[in-house]
């Protein structure tokens, strides 16, 4: 894998065992079975239990709730590894991770967390998370999902959509309008008038479960709400962390496409020598090189901003805007340096590729994070 300045250097002795012992687990794991799982539309549950084995769910949160209690170098380079084996294992942890366990720990109740923690740290319980809904993506306020008190509790109606892990749930932490303030609440599986039906026909992200969520007066108890929290606050909270763990996550895909298209430029032989002799060749590696290169070192210092406490949401919105953007660059280079080969599934490119369409438009848009960063450098809100 590509480490051009020596970004190791940086690490430390518990960095390099997080980032080594992950990528040995996608090597032997993953890899070798993702090609399988993505031709079939499959995600491959067995993998849940070695990945919580591995401390992989919840990895920054305390130790008290059955977690690993790491920093967020270790997180970063823990989803590095995962989306270098496929960008549906890294979503899964991800949404298990930032979008379930963080807005637990952080907005939930002590019983909360005592409950579905350890559950969740352990891969004995799947979470997902409710927000998008069919019409509403970039615009999360306007959700028409909502919550009306009842004696003893509430009564939940609407719908989600494009929710990760949504089948396979035991708990979905869902986002609706409670006398219109966006509130969380806890719903969980097998209960009366709560469906998860997967979404079926994607084109990517195919070794992942995609699903909607469909409430009709599903009852929720009082004890079912997160306290910690009203607004949009909350919600974009959590994408900020999702956000997070996906600009490293991309740079593992962007590392399978180089080290797949370094290989196979150096043994592809063309007009009597290898096509990696070439010059229009040996400038799709470079810019591959560089622009991995400068995402590492991004993702590196964004890292120690949140581990300060000083990391801004605007500084995670140019890491996954600039990170998406260049890793699915770098799998159309490779795809064209791979020639005909590049869409054979021998190859990881065309899966990554596909994925990268997905991962650059979720959690917010390209466009959406532009915005943000226009707002923020301008004073002046250009999206509404």
């Amino acid at each position: 894998m590509p480490d051009y300045f020596n970004l190791d250097a940086l690490l430390t002795d518990e960095e390099r065992l997080v980032q080594q012992t992950v990528k040995e687990f996608v090597d032997r794991e993953v890899i070798p079975i993702i090609e399988h799982h993505a031709r079939d539309g499959t995600f491959p549950l067995h993998l849940v239990k070695p990945m919580a084995d591995l401390g992989l769910f919840g990895i920054t949160l305390p130790q008290e709730y059955g977690c690993a209690g790491l920093n967020n170098v270790c997180y970063g380079l823990a989803m590095q590894e995962l989306e270098r084996g496929d960008s549906g294992i890294r979503s899964f942890a991800s949404v298990q991770s930032s979008l379930v366990m963080y807005p637990i720990y952080t907005y939930g109740s002590e019983d909360h967390r005592r409950k579905w923690l350890p559950r969740l740290a352990s891969g004995d319980a799947i979470g997902c998370f409710g927000l998008t809904e069919p019409d509403y993506g970039s615009n999360p306020g306007g959700m028409v999902t909502n919550a009306k008190k009842t004696d003893g509790g509430f009564l939940l109606n609407g719908a989600k959509m494009w929710i990760t892990n949504g089948t396979l749930a035991d708990i979905a932490v869902v986002w609706a309008k409670l006398d219109g303030v966006v509130r969380g609440f806890l719903v969980e599986k097998g209960m009366k008038g709560f469906s998860a039906p997967e979404m079926k026909g994607k084109h990517s992200l195919r070794a992942s479960v995609t699903s909607e969520l469909v409430f009709q007066d599903v009852e929720l108890p009082e004890e079912n709400v997160l306290p910690g929290i009203e607004g949009l606050k909350g919600p974009l909270s959590c994408l900020t962390q999702a956000r997070y763990g996906i600009s490293w996550g991309v740079i593992g895909s962007a590392m399978a496409c180089y080290d797949s298209s370094l290989n196979y430029a150096q043994s592809r032989i063309q007009f009597d020598r290898p096509i990696a002799g070439f010059q229009l060749t040996q400038e799709k590696l470079v810019y591959m090189l560089t622009e991995i290169t400068k995402a590492q070192f991004l993702c590196w210092r964004l890292a120690h901003l949140k581990d300060e406490g000083t990391m801004l949401p605007q500084q995670v919105s140019l890491a996954k805007r600039n990170n998406c953007e260049i890793a699915l660059n770098i799998a159309r280079m490779s795809r064209e340096i791979h020639g005909a080969n590049g869409i054979l599934d021998e190859y990881p490119i065309m899966r990554h590729s596909a994925n990268l369409e997905s991962v650059k438009t979720y959690e917010g848009t390209h466009e959406m994070h532009t915005l943000i960063l226009g707002q923020d450098i301008t004073g002046i809100q250009a999206f509404t």
